[in-house]
């Protein structure tokens, strides 16, 4: 006994247990098992024996892979299955037809048995198989046919869809049409038997396995099969030839014959009763000799089986029943018909058939006819039941709800009615009083139901008797001529009682004061169809269902039955034979007869009792009846009515139509208070119908003229428009003076302010819309003079709505005109050329283009209207005859939005909407008339400026661009703007024209630019021209922007319009590259300037200094072409020269340093300077001997025009010339400084050094006048050479210093440090005195942020003896000396300057002094003596806590709304970014003085904190003011490498102009790392006060970013120390956070383990003892608790603590008791020694232990011996 994955044993070679089985049933039994059990036996079990040793000569046929695919056959699992039966089918299409037929002798049983799977995919996946192996093998299926086609019929006959149709294609696929019966018939003996044994053998337990299959499925197998068994059997009777049918019949016989065959009738299952008596149809139909043999079994099993009404069963007994009574003559015989047949039909026909009256109700009159007299004896009551019930199935609670049911019972009734009377036509008494019961007592009563029911009105049932009634007027006429035996009589005398009956039952309906109008509607609508059925909706009657019987005769033949032998061929219904219900209509004597009569009936009702609903009915009457017998018939009941209406009208008054419509319809429109007057309308039409077209357009301008309600006349327009040819009557009247006149008055009446809110104006409003849109054949409806005036009528008043536009009641009226025009340009095509719909089309295009604020309409009306625009630009456009010219749309809305352009000042918003207005109107031109309209480009060419406009517009912008490219080196110019006010900013709301025309032009051009242009080349070349002008006015205006986007906030809106236009790049892509690079050189040679900086910017965005060198090479011809320099020279050539060669910038400084050199008194030494700077800026190689002529060339100046240089003048009037000629000269000593500073002799540097410390004192002296640009650059110049020396001698190496003169380096440090810093260090507070609002544009921002580079370089000693003015603040508590008080009182305040520059320079000053401080505060607070208080404190810097308080007041205020956790977004350099930003700064620099005190102090200076809660309200601004995931900007996916703003250090530039949005984060990170470092005990002390969810969210906050990187560093200080303890050795362990102490003395031995808390710091740090030698368990433990109490209290890193608690036990052994209240000598805050003794037990105590004992315990005694402590 093996396990199943135990190895077989070595060597072992005999066969497993299974193999030596099948050896001896081999041996023994005489057969090889290859597959074993391939019978036809239906319930034996699949199965497959692999191949065994004996079975070679069999297995061999079959394939490997179909052995495998076989053997999952058998499994149990359905997927399995599933999957094996799909693998089948594929191997069988992919694989060769020689190895496909080894699977055919095995086939037929598996098939047999997977052909009835339970899983019907299964099923159904067995004959998709089973096809790809017949269109396989072929003919070498023949041999396999008959154990295969029993179930391969069953199969077809499934009763799931998919796999009965999957079967039939197999079938299909194995025979060819003409093959298919022979098959059958080759195998229908066995087909017979298979189906036969499920029929009356089988059952659910012998079809399946129960115990492998459940109850429910084995039920389910068995009614399926018996399902397929019973249609199989129909299948093969429809399939097999006569012959084969014949000898089939014989063994049928033995399955009829059975009685369990019989009881499938009465089978609880619907699915088998359905089938089985769809097999009794197909008996009947095929083997009629057979079924006649059993009618004693058959009749009663389908005659008693109508009431069976479940859908699947229902149709085949009808079609069952039929079959019966039309092929067994003595059927009744077998059936009692009174007692069990008809009580059940009348059940089922008054329950409406029970939902089934579509499958049941066609078949009524089939069987009816063939009924014998023995059943409908007696035939009276036989009728009337019959049709009682069928009547009142109509009232069913189905068919009431479902009109399909209803109709076809409807027609069910009629048809059978019908062919009632047909078939009683005789004079005989009884069948006179059957026509009579049919019509008085059935007919008459439904048609009466009808009318008080919609859905029998809009049924097939007025239709219906319309036929009838055409049919007997058909057989009344033709009876005379055609002898029959239906006389004329009995036709005449029903037509005459049934209108006689008709027309008494609608005067019980209409001659009644209270007449129920639905009923009236019936009666309407009753003789409407009886009057015309061919208008009827064909869809109302029901597609009657074809059944097999007829008429023997024609209705128009003598005499009409049924003959036998027809009853099998299929034909029409009674109501469908023949064409004359569409060829025929009634005869309209009876019918008007009875029309004239209800007429004047409801005239009668209208005169005297005012009817409303009688006078509808009239209407509905007149609309199909409008003849003249009628109309005479209403003139002449009353004809003494007064006609002064009549004579008013020239028209002829014999005509009773027009009689009646002047005498009553035209009173009964002009009565007050009628809101319904549509069916008067109506009525009015009908009249007309009567009248000729020149009496029609009197009489409408008549009734036109008379004061009628508008909504009248809309009403008549409406019902003229309805059909083109009451149109065509009405054109005259519509197109004439009479209406047109009115409806010009009535535009002119709904434009006045007054009326456009009324409530009558929705109806003219939808007038003036249908008469100015409605056209017929592209002609207007009315007249085009008047459309036109209609036209300008609404263009004056949209006109004066832009004037009027604060009028609040004029939004109703705008909104009825937006309709109304909306209409007209959406429907009329031509009539938008008239040139008052242009103007109209331009009024609302001018209101889309204006903001809303100042044409205060709302958000929906201003949609409205641009819905409008479009609308009327697209029927513009479409039109081919439209041309752009003077005074037309186009041209004027160019003309207008290009005075609005350039002189309106526009805001951002009316420029917003102006652009979108035009963008919208350029798009709508593209998409009519496609991308080569030349429409564009002429609204284009209406919009551009010209060059003297452009000039002008450009001229208009402010001249504040100019700061900062100045500032920045970026430009060299002169500008003549001396006074302050010219550089301040004016709030002002409105931007440059030159913005807003480039705007605006910008969007049309890139619509523009995109299109293709393929016409001449002129005009090319004019299209290019205009394209380029825009681009290039367009690159200068966001040129200006990027400039002064700082300064002027209306920029940054502006720049934001462009971004939503997709404008923010530029236009340059839509232009070649060289035509718009050439013309932006030859602007900026011309005017320099901005146009320079423009050109620079489109270099460097297109890198063509690197791409494209060659094009800017051909914009200058020469070197020389420079000479003589200007001022847009220089500025072009700073662009220029770094893109240039080498060679060509060595020809530049020849020339320059030439005319430097030989100057003369009229040279521009200026521009020959610039020239110069740039080329040695773009790294040109000078000799030093030209270098050297230069600096002497500039020191002979400082001999003979000291002027130029500047020293001690008012910079207040001097130039802006001078001023850079002085800036060029700062610049060239600061390049010698910097890159040639050996050539520079003694004298030299005298001239450089004492010129820098003279320019310096002039600026201090100039103060006031920084304001000036290029005075700012004066200074910002001079501080970048000062900069420049301190780097300079900060980094001389000894190689260079020995190349210097000798007493260079000692002549800086000893007198030229000390005379600049005591000029620079005033300068921000004299900047901040002079100019206090750092908001103001003119305040010297770039000075400062110079100054402060030049101000980091000072040195500490400088700043510590200053030579500031003193400053000194009463009452201020200080031990620090008066130069340093002085410094921090003068700079302290600085900290809350807004700017933050100023704030950066600052806190680096005081930075440097902090470590300082500390040593001015000696011993500590000695004020009091120990005995007064618990502990002593000591405060930091007065003046540092000073602005402390005041900031923390400021952040209180800005960050309440914020709570601990959140993270607060401040926008930078706003006025809260710089109170937080000095906040942060006053706290960095506590910490560093923390940092710096010693141990002793830094206790004092913790408890004065604690005491003020300024750190507490430290850290919950710091929890508000760190981001949730401090991330360093710029990385990707966060993960363990990721750098934060806690590993990355904060660098805090003067100069930082980027990032500024994470500075406060990165700050306020930093702020909390410092002080979890420096002050951990109290933020320990902090975190545990506060609550949870704080508490919580800085844990995990502290846990994830801080203690990480915190305890690291712990760990690497331990490392990294070169502290030295006496018998004292410290270790780290860096992957265990542990640090170990080992103190050894004597014979002494104690180790400690410190382990860091995860949450480190907030966490209390682990003490853990290690190894000890020689102390006491008591005294280790105190030791233990020291050591412990030190980390966790003090605040400072572990070294100091491991060094106060080795101190601690060196006391310890030095003799020095401990403190018995702390157990400790040093105490842990203030380190102090155990000094206050008990004078009675000796015991000393640490004072601020002594003062918390007696505190807590309100006691004085010893805490030892309890004795009086004195």
């Amino acid at each position: 006994m093996g396990g199943k994955n135990k190895q077989r044993t070595k060597g072992n070679v005999r066969p497993s247990s299974s193999g030596r089985a099948a050896e001896v049933l081999a041996r023994e039994g005489g057969i090889i098992p290859g597959f074993v059990g391939f019978d036809t036996t239906v319930t034996s079990e699949l199965s497959y024996v692999p191949a065994v040793h004996g079975a070679e000569e069999i297995d061999h046929l079959v394939d490997a892979d179909f052995r495998l695919v076989l053997r999952k056959l058998s499994k149990r699992d359905v997927v399995t299955r599933l999957k094996a039966v799909q693998d089948f089918g594929a191997m069988c299409q992919e694989r060769d037809a020689s190895v496909v037929k080894g699977v055919l002798p095995y086939w037929p049983r598996i098939y047999c048995k997977i052909a009835v799977d339970h899983d019907r995919r299964i099923r159904e996946a067995t004959q998709q198989a089973f096809e790809q192996l017949v269109l396989k093998v072929r003919r070498s299926l023949a041999p396999f046919l008959k154990s295969l086609m029993g179930h391969w019929i069953l199969s077809q006959c499934d009763t799931y869809t998919p796999a009965a149709s999957a079967a039939c294609q197999a079938f299909q696929a194995a025979f060819s049409p003409n093959k298919q019966p022979e098959a059958l018939g080759f195998c229908k003996d066995e087909i017979l038997n298979v189906l036969q044994d499920i029929l009356l053998k089988e059952t659910a337990d012998t079809l399946s396995d129960p115990q492998n299959v459940t109850v429910e499925e084995r039920e389910a197998k068995y009614l399926r099969m018996l399902t397929s068994s019973l249609l199989g059997i129909k299948r093969l009777l429809s399939l097999l030839i006569p012959s084969d049918r014949e000898t089939f019949e014989q063994r049928l016989q033995q399955l009829i014959n059975s009685a369990k065959f019989w009881k499938y009738s009465k089978h609880k299952t619907p699915q088998v009763r359905g089938a089985f008596f769809e097999m009794l149809c197909s008996l009947c139909e095929f083997t009629p000799a057979l079924v006649q043999a059993e009618a004693a079994r058959l009749c009663p099993a389908v005659l008693l089986s109508i009431d069976d009404t479940d859908p699947v069963v229902l149709p085949p007994v009808w079609e069952a029943v039929l079959h019966v009574v039309s092929m067994i003559p003595d059927c009744w015989t077998h059936v009692n018909a009174k007692k069990g047949f008809l009580p059940k039909l009348w059940a089922l026909l008054k329950d409406g058939g029970k939902g089934m009256a579509k499958a049941l109700h066609p078949n009524l009159m089939p069987l009816l006819s063939k009924l014998p007299q023995q059943v409908t004896d007696p035939t009276l009551d036989f009728y009337t039941t019959f049709f009682t019930s069928l009547t009142q199935g109509i009232s069913s609670e189905r068919a009431a709800t479902s009109t399909s049911e209803s109709a076809v019972i409807v027609t069910s009734v009629v048809e059978c009615l019908r062919y009632c009377i047909l078939h009683n036509a005789e004079q005989e008494e009884n069948q006179r009083k059957i026509r009579t019961m049919l019509i008085s007592q059935q007919l008459l009563p439904l048609l009466e139901k009808a009318l008080e029911h919609p859905s029998l009105q809009n049924g097939p049932l007025f239709v219906l008797v319309t036929e009838m009634l055409i049919s007997w007027e058909k057989r009344a006429a033709s009876a005379s001529e055609i002898e029959t035996n239906i006389s004329q009589g009995i036709f005449q005398a029903l037509l005459t009682d049934f209108w006689e009956e008709l027309g008494l039952l609608f005067l019980r309906h209409v001659d009644t004061e209270e007449a129920d109008q639905q009923a009236l509607e019936g009666v309407a609508t009753m003789l409407q169809v009886m009057h015309c059925p061919e208008r009827v909706n064909r869809k109302c009657i029901q597609k009657k269902k074809s059944v097999k019987i007829c008429f023997s005769r024609p209705e128009g033949d003598e005499k009409s039955g049924l003959e036998a032998n027809d009853a099998e061929k299929p034909v029409q219904t009674v109501s469908d034979t023949g064409n004359e219900k569409t060829l025929c209509s009634l005869q309209t004597q009876r019918l008007e007869d009875v029309v004239c009569q209800l007429a004047q009936l409801c005239l009668v009702h209208v005169n005297e009792r005012n009817s409303e609903r009688h006078l509808v009915f009239l209407s509905l009457l007149l609309r199909s009846f409008h003849t003249p017998r009628v109309f005479s018939a209403l003139v002449e009941l009353d004809e003494t009515t007064p006609k002064e209406s009549e004579r008013r009208v020239d028209v002829n008054l014999k005509n009773p139509a027009v009689q009646f419509l002047l005498e009553w319809v035209v009173l009964w429109l002009a009565e007050k208070g009628r809101k319904d007057t549509e069916h008067l309308v109506e009525m009015m039409f009908s009249s007309l119908h009567c009248c000729s077209q020149q009496e029609m357009t009197k009489i409408l301008n008549h009734i036109t003229l008379i004061d009628l309600d508008w909504r009248i006349i809309l009403q008549v327009i409406q019902r003229a428009c309805a059909d083109a040819r009451t149109l065509k009557s009405c054109s005259d009247w519509l197109k004439g003076s009479v209406l047109g006149e009115q409806l010009l008055g009535l535009t002119e009446e709904l434009c006045k302010v007054g009326r456009a809110s009324s409530s009558t104006s929705n109806h003219s409003w939808t007038l003036i819309s249908l008469v100015l849109s409605q056209h017929h054949n592209n002609e207007s409806l009315i007249g085009e003079v008047y459309m036109e005036k209609i036209l300008e009528k609404l263009h004056a008043t949209l006109s004066e709505t832009k004037s009027l536009s604060d009028a609040g009641n004029m939004e109703p009226l705008v909104s009825f005109i937006c309709d109304v025009a909306s209409t007209f340009f959406s429907s009329v095509q031509d009539c938008i050329l008239l040139l008052s719909a242009e103007e109209l089309l331009l009024s609302v295009f001018q209101l889309t283009a204006q903001d809303q604020s100042q044409t205060h309409l709302t958000d929906s009306l201003l949609d409205k209207l641009r819905r409008v625009c479009v609308a009327g630009t697209r029927s513009l456009f479409q039109n081919s005859e439209y041309e752009v010219k003077e005074g037309g749309f186009l041209h004027s809305v160019a003309v207008w939005v290009k005075s609005r352009l350039l002189t309106v000042s526009l805001d951002i918003k009316s420029l917003e909407a102006l652009v979108l207005a035009v963008e919208n109107l350029a798009e709508t031109i593209v998409s009519v008339c496609g991308e080569s309209s030349s429409f564009i480009l002429q609204l284009f060419t209406l919009l551009m400026p010209s060059q003297a406009e452009w000039t002008r517009v450009r001229q208009a912008l402010p001249p504040q661009w100019v700061k900062t490219p100045l500032l920045h080196s970026r430009l060299r110019g002169v500008f003549e703007h001396s006074t302050i006010d010219v550089w301040k900013f004016r709030g002002t709301s409105g931007l440059p024209a030159h913005l807003c025309s480039c705007a605006l032009l910008a969007t049309v051009a890139r619509t523009f630019a995109a299109q293709p242009y393929n016409e001449a080349k002129t005009q090319r070349l004019c299209h290019l021209s205009l394209i380029i002008v825009t681009p290039s006015e367009f690159q200068y205006a966001l040129q200006w922007c990027q400039e002064v986007v700082c300064s002027l906030p209306l920029v940054s809106s502006y720049h934001k319009l462009l971004t939503d236009c997709g404008l923010s790049d530029g236009l340059h892509n839509l232009v070649p590259m060289n035509s718009l690079l050439q013309i932006l050189y030859s602007r900026s040679i011309e005017e320099g300037g901005l146009w320079s900086l423009t050109l620079e910017n489109y270099i460097h965005t297109n890198n063509l200094a690197n791409t494209n060198s060659a094009a800017l090479r051909q914009l200058y011809n020469t070197e020389e072409s420079w000479f003589p320099v200007s001022q847009s020279k220089l500025s072009t050539l700073q662009v220029l020269c770094p893109t240039m060669t080498t060679k060509d910038r060595e020809i530049l400084v020849t020339l320059a340093t030439a005319a430097i050199i030989n100057w003369q008194e009229d040279d521009d030494v200026y521009g020959c300077l610039v020239t110069l700077m740039c080329c040695l800026k773009a790294k040109t190689e000078v000799e030093q001997e030209v270098l050297q002529a230069v600096l002497a060339t500039m020191m002979e100046w400082r001999n003979s025009r000291e002027d130029w240089f500047l020293f001690g003048s008012d910079l207040f009037t001097a130039s802006a010339e001078q001023l850079n000629r002085s800036v060029e000269m700062m610049r060239f000593l600061s390049w010698l400084v910097t890159d040639c500073p050996t050539i520079l002799g003694s004298s030299q540097w005298d001239f450089v050094l004492c010129s820098m410390l003279a320019w310096l004192e002039t600026i201090s002296e100039n103060v006031s006048s920084l304001w000036n640009p290029w005075v700012q650059l004066f200074a910002c110049e001079n501080a970048v050479l000062i900069v420049k020396l301190n780097q300079f001698f900060a980094a001389v190496s000894p190689e260079l210093l020995e190349k210097l003169p000798p007493e260079l380096k000692a002549e800086w440090t000893d007198f030229f440090v000390e005379g600049i810093y005591n000029l620079l260090l005033p300068l921000p507070l004299s900047i901040t005195d002079a100019f206090p609002e750092p908001d103001d544009s003119t305040f010297p921002l770039s000075v400062l942020q110079s100054l402060g580079l030049a101000l980091t370089y000072i040195p500490a000693e400088h700043l510590v003896k200053n030579t500031l003015p003193p400053r000194f603040i009463a009452d201020q508590t200080t031990n620090l000396p008066e130069s340093l008080q002085t410094l921090l009182n003068t700079l302290c305040p600085l900290l809350l300057f807004k700017a933050r520059s100023l704030q950066i320079i600052v806190y680096h000053l005081l930075e440097k002094v902090m470590p300082q401080l500390p040593e001015c505060d000696g011993e500590g607070d000695n004020s009091r003596t120990e005995d007064d208080r618990e502990e002593p404190c000591l405060s930091p810097p007065a003046a540092l806590m000073s602005i402390l308080s005041t900031c923390e007041e400021l952040c209180d205020s800005i960050l309440a709304a914020v709570d601990v956790g959140e993270f607060a977004v401040v926008q930078p350099l706003s006025m809260e970014h710089s109170c937080i930003l000095g906040y942060l700064l006053t706290w960095k620099l506590l910490l560093t003085f923390f940092k710096s005190s010693p141990s002793h102090l830094r206790a004092h200076y913790a408890q004065y904190l604690r005491s003020s809660c300024s750190l507490d309200k430290l850290l919950l601004h710091l929890f508000k003011l760190m981001p949730e995931n401090p991330v360093y900007p710029g990385q990707g996916v966060e993960t363990k490498e990721t750098k934060t703003f806690f590993t990355e250090s904060l660098s805090l530039s003067v100069d930082k102009s980027d990032s500024l949005d994470w500075e406060l984060p990165h700050l306020a990170c930093s702020v909390y790392y410092s002080t979890v470092q420096d002050l951990p005990a109290m933020v320990r002390l902090w975190w545990n006060s506060r609550e949870k969810r704080v508490s919580s969210a800085v844990e995990k906050f502290t846990i994830k970013y801080i203690s990480p990187v915190l305890s690291a560093q712990e760990i690497s200080s331990v490392h990294a120390s070169t502290q030295m303890f006496d018998s004292m050795t410290v270790k780290a362990r860096s992957a265990a956070r542990e640090v170990i102490a080992t103190y050894s003395v004597d014979d002494i031995f104690i180790e400690l383990v410190i382990q860091l808390p995860q949450n480190y710091p907030l966490g209390t740090i682990c003490v853990e003892s290690g190894r000890r030698v020689g102390v006491a368990v008591q005294q280790w433990r105190n030791w233990m608790l020291q050591l412990s109490t030190y980390l966790t209290h003090q605040n400072g890193s572990i070294m100091e603590g491991l060094a106060l608690w080795k101190n601690n036990v060196d006391k310890r052994f030095e003799g020095i008791e401990d403190c018995m209240i702390c157990f400790s000598v040093i105490h842990g805050s203030n380190y102090s020694l155990p000094k206050k003794a008990c004078r009675t037990c000796k015991k000393k105590f640490h004072s601020a232990c002594l003062y918390k004992w007696f505190t807590s315990s309100n006691k004085s005694t010893c805490p030892l011996c309890r004795e009086t402590f004195f």
